[in-house]
Order: structure tokens, then C-alpha cells, then sequence
């Protein structure tokens, strides 16, 4: 299966939720190997909880089950204030040592065992990546390996190294790999470049960036609704594939992205390649501008670009900006002051402007 394929596997939004007993039994007993599969919402106090946590358990028929944060508020529950799920809306430790372990040995190829050795099982790691990553445990895997090979050649690695490096038993299926994922076999690098996507932890949730040669084109919360959208239109307009990868943009961002939220950067550094209308681009140029810490009205946004009467299309572009707080379209609110209109959710967007106002 080629990697263009890989993230048209099931979204998130479609994945079923684990059995009503499974989930009942691991609230009940407050295991945290749950945490971020499923969310625990009480009816009787309108508070929604991690599996994990360490409250008065309520009776079964007051509890009711989500799959995500965002399904949670968007049913009227609020977080609850001991176990912190949104704060706690990231990658939870068992999962976090799977990656470590294919990030350290990307070329392995793990089994059932390896898996339990990590402290977790086959089933619940296939379902948190599906999920949460939009593709099978077994596809992240192979497209990792793919793509350690494709930097490996391109550093000036034999084909030979890259084959022993990637984890493959053989050079032809090594090459049919390759060549069905990146559509060049391997002689052919100058020909290819795909988008690398990998995932952020953040205080605000899981994020996914995607980066090309020329620089980073995608930076989204993982639960966006037009995430998927999203990487069509990318793999459009590259004309290539999506393959899970760390490029040097990655190493950029994830130094950045952690100085942002400490508040000690206000300026991204990290190169980015964007593609839209002319006036999107004319749209995103002025996004560039609005000072760290402030905001603006779409009204005032419509203005500056010379045509007051283009509130709604201001608007539109600032939904398809695909580089989220790299391209600060959270600085834009209504004229009223209220929010609206952000992809990454309107509680992301008020924490945002809060985080750069020096809030807590």
C-alpha cells in the first residue's frame, strides 16, 4: 500500500469507541493505559474526566463515553478540575514509549511481544493509532522506515545501507516498497520529495506538522474536522505522497514550538512554503504582521487589504491558513471581541491569545 494511501485510512472521528464493558472496567479501576483513548463524562455534575482519574466514581448509569475532548465540550460537559483533561490532552505514557522505541530503532520491525514488553498490547496500540494518527500501527511503521532510508540516500547512504538500515529482509522488497509508496525506486531520489508528517505534544493538545524540502506547509491540531481535507489538497498540490518522517523543519519546530508556549519566543524561524488563492496569500501576508499579544477585527483585517466589504472572505481565508500559530490567524476575532471561527476550536483560540497576553 503506498503512503498516499496510508492517511486516507479511517479518521479519527470514525473510530468506534472501545466496548461499553472495557470502558466501564477501566474508569471503575482508574487505569491511565486509557488515557486519551476515551473520555468519561458525568451526567449528574456535567464534568468530563481522563479514565484516570482519581474521583468519587459515579454510578454507570450517570456516566456516558466520548471518544475525543472535543465531542465531550461540544455535548455541555466541562473539564474536570482534578485530573485536568485538557491539559492532559496528549499522548499518554505508554503510547509515548512505543514511539520513543521506533523513533530509537526505526528500522525494527516490532511484534506482539515487543509491544507487551513496552507495557502495552497489539489491539489497544492498533486502535490509538488509527485513531489518533489516522493510520494503522503497521503502516506508521513502514512509512518510518521508508523514510529513514529516503534521508539516509539523500545524506549519501548507499541503496545497500539504507536497505539494512530500514529494516528490510531483501533489496527487491525494499525496492517495490519504495518505489509503490514514493512512486521513483530508490536510483531516482532527485525526483522525489514527499510530505513528512509528524506529531507534536503540546499543552493544548496533540499537534501534526507536515514538511517538503522547501519548508514546513502544515501545522494543525490533530483533531481538526478539515485535517484530512487539508492533506489532500497538499498532496495535490506537491503531487506526492504523505509518509510519517522528521525532516531538519521538524527539528526547527519542535525547538520553536516549545519556546512559543514558554513564552520565550514570539517570532517563528522555521521555514514555510505556502499555496493559495492570490487573495488568500494577500490574506496571510497581513496575519504576518498582527503584533504578538494583539488582535484585530475581521472588519479591520478587510480594511487593511483595501476592500471593507470583504469581511466573509476574510474570514474564509483565515480557515484555509493550513500553518496554525506559525501564521497567527488566532490574532483575528470578532469586532464585538468575541471569537470565533478557529479550526483548532474556540477554547484553543481564547488560550492562545491568553498565552500571549501573559495570561496563565
Amino acid at each position: 500500500m503506498s503512503a498516499s494511501m496510508v492517511m486516507t485510512e479511517p479518521t479519527p472521528h470514525l473510530f468506534p469507541l472501545p466496548p461499553q464493558e472495557v470502558m466501564e472496567r477501566a474508569y471503575l479501576g482508574s487505569d491511565a493505559s486509557f488515557d486519551g483513548v476515551f473520555y468519561t463524562a458525568v451526567k449528574t455534575t456535567g464534568i468530563f474526566c481522563l479514565p484516570s482519574c482519581k474521583a468519587r466514581k459515579p454510578f454507570k448509569e450517570n456516566v456516558e463515553f466520548f471518544a475525543t475532548v472535543k465531542e465531550a465540550i461540544f455535548a455541555g460537559y466541562r473539564p474536570c478540575l482534578r485530573c485536568k483533561p485538557l491539559e492532559l490532552h496528549t499522548t499518554p505514557d505508554w503510547i509515548k514509549r512505543v514511539l520513543r522505541a521506533i523513533d530509537t530503532e526505526p528500522g525494527r520491525k516490532f511484534s506482539d511481544q515487543d509491544l507487551r514488553l513496552l507495557g502495552s498490547d497489539s489491539v489497544r496500540v492498533r486502535r490509538y493509532f488509527v485513531k489518533h494518527f489516522g493510520l494503522t500501527f503497521q503502516a506508521y511503521c513502514r512509512g518510518r522506515r521508508l523514510s529513514l532510508a529516503l534521508e539516509n540516500i539523500r545524506k549519501g547512504s548507499s541503496i545497500d545501507d539504507a536497505v539494512f538500515e530500514a529494516g528490510f529482509n531483501s533489496h527487491s522488497g525494499f525496492r517495490d516498497s519504495f518505489t509503490n509508496t514514493f512512486g521513483h525506486p530508490p536510483g531516482k531520489i532527485d525526483a522525489i520529495d514527499p510530505i513528512q508528517l509528524a506529531w507534536f505534544e503540546t499543552p493544548m493538545g496533540p499537534m501534526i506538522a507536515g514538511a517538503v524540502q522547501a519548508g514546513l506547509c502544515l501545522l494543525e491540531f490533530t483533531d481538526r474536522r478539515m485535517l484530512e481535507t487539508e492533506l489532500k489538497m497538499l498532496r495535490k498540490h506537491f503531487q506526492t505522497v504523505t509518509v510519517p518522517g522528521e525532516s531538519p523543519h521538524h527539528v526547527s519546530l519542535r525547538k520553536e514550538l516549545e519556546a512559543y508556549f514558554a513564552r520565550t519566543l514570539r517570532t517563528f524561524q522555521t521555514k514555510i512554503t505556502r499555496f493559495g488563492t492570490p487573495f488568500e496569500e494577500r490574506v496571510w501576508e497581513q496575519l504576518d504582521q498582527i503584533p504578538y499579544g494583539t488582535t484585530i477585527s475581521y472588519e479591520e483585517l478587510a480594511q487593511r487589504l483595501g476592500n471593507p466589504g470583504a469581511v466573509r472572505a476574510v474570514g474564509r481565508a483565515n480557515g484555509m491558513n493550513k500553518l496554525g500559530i506559525i501564521v497567527p490567524c488566532h490574532r483575528v476575532i470578532r469586532k464585538s471581541g468575541d471569537l470565533a471561527g478557529y479550526g483548532g476550536g474556540i477554547w484553543r483560540k481564547r488560550l492562545l491569545i491568553d498565552l500571549e497576553r501573559g495570561g496563565s
